[in-house]
């Protein structure tokens, strides 16, 4: 939910013209270059090695982002394809009702 709530954040920006900002660290003011499968969340390098997410799970932000992008494609896929049966019952309902 995170990376695709960044995402169309980064995305209305671009289609207003306006300047990209790259989200940064809160904390340590580092770019946010790691991101953390367990707290799923986008972290700096100087987090990456804090005691919290030592021992966590880590992906670089381009790996973490193709990944949730391929897991967001397929949840929409089953989406459509749930719609469409959805719209197909309706559709032999309508003509049975009338």
């Amino acid at each position: 939910a995170r990376v695709l709530e960044i995402a169309k954040r980064l995305s209305l920006q671009a289609a207003r013209g306006e300047a990209v900002e790259e989200e940064g660290c809160k904390r340590h003011r580092e770019p946010l270059k790691v991101f953390c499968k367990e707290d799923e969340a986008f972290i700096c390098v100087i987090c990456r090695e804090s005691r919290a997410h030592r021992s966590h799970t880590m992906l670089p932000v381009q790996d973490a982002v193709q990944e949730y992008k391929g897991q967001i494609q397929g949840h929409l896929q089953a989406l459509k394809e749930d719609r469409d049966k959805l719209l197909g019952f309706r559709e032999v309902e309508m003509r049975r009702s009338w």
